[in-house]
């Protein structure tokens, strides 16, 4: 009978020892991961589903009816003028909103940048609406924006008369990607402030050496080295365009007409005053599908214009 020799037995226990010791770091990670995981089926994945079902059938909460349709609800849509107007205003809003939003929020980071007396007062007074309440905000704004209300007072004194702003289609629109503008601008700004101090200064330096102006400097190196922050902020801007709903509800209501319908609210008249929760769900997935749309080719587009990018 042969034993294990007495010199290869610490190695055995070694290997022993690392194997557990790796299952534990695997048990850890795996725990680790478990929360965002699991959130990510129960209020992604699942809901996601769940529609995209939904969308299949004619729902009527009101009748009881959950009657299986097929792709009816999607052939209705490419017959709707209602969600084609609703489109058409996502499209006005979602572009406003993103060329205001973000040249506004790099231009006040830009000015912020330079260090003059009073910037961090600057700084809190176009911060401070982030952390407000989106309602009471955009109440406010809706006594402002009134026939008689302060901003036509102030032209008055002036004397220049404003148009009622929330009752004719363009200013309408004009009104509320101006209130939502102001709105979120001071985030986007403090994202465009930490990458411009993020900046070499030395390679700002060498540039002013070489005999580079103010604008070739911020067009030739301060942009593409701030260009990852100019993709996540128009990212994030896109998706919040697409995603904008009490401002309509409590400014518009979606008019004068449907000039201010977006499709999020288009969305929600279906549902929860049509009770058309089928129709509803089927307009989600398209809503679905244009957000991740748009998103991929930022992302996919990113290597033509971001720094560093492969």
């Amino acid at each position: 009978m042969t034993s294990t020799p007495v010199a290869a037995r610490p190695r055995v226990r070694s290997a022993r020892t690392r194997g557990s010791a790796a299952q534990r770091d695997r048990a850890v990670g795996y725990l680790m991961v478990a929360p965002q995981v699991l959130g990510t089926v129960a209020f992604v994945i699942v809901p996601l589903v769940t529609v995209a079902w939904y969308s299949l059938h004619e729902w009527n909460v009101l009748a009881g009816t959950f009657v299986f349709s097929g792709a009816d609800n999607y052939e209705r849509m490419l017959a709707d003028p209602g969600l084609r107007d609703s489109l058409v205003a996502s499209l006005w809003f979602s572009v406003g909103l993103v060329v205001l939003n973000v040249t506004l929020a790099l231009l006040l980071a830009v000015l912020l940048d330079q260090k003059l007396p009073g910037t961090t007062t600057f700084r809190t007074f176009f911060f401070s609406p982030v952390v407000v309440s989106l309602v009471a905000w955009t109440i406010v704004w809706g006594f402002l924006l009134q026939d008689d209300g302060g901003i036509n007072g102030f032209l008055a004194s002036v004397g220049v008369e404003g148009p009622n702003w929330l009752r004719s289609g363009p200013t309408a629109m004009l009104a509320v990607i101006v209130v939502q503008v102001f709105k979120n601008v001071g985030l986007n700004m403090i994202l465009f402030l930490a990458a411009l101090q993020s900046v070499p200064e030395e390679v700002q330096e060498a540039a002013r050496i070489d005999g580079a102006g103010a604008w070739r400097r911020f067009r030739s190196i301060t942009l593409p080295l701030i260009s990852p922050t100019v993709l996540l902020v128009s990212i994030l801007t896109v998706v919040g365009s697409l995603e904008v709903f009490a401002q309509i509800d409590v400014l518009t209501g979606g008019g004068p007409g449907n000039s201010t319908t977006v499709l999020v609210y288009y969305l929600y008249q279906q549902a929860f005053r049509f009770n058309e929760f089928g129709y509803a769900s089927a307009i989600s997935v398209l809503l679905f599908v244009i957000v991740l749309a748009l998103t991929l080719i930022q992302w996919r587009t990113r290597k033509r214009w971001v720094h560093d990018e492969v």
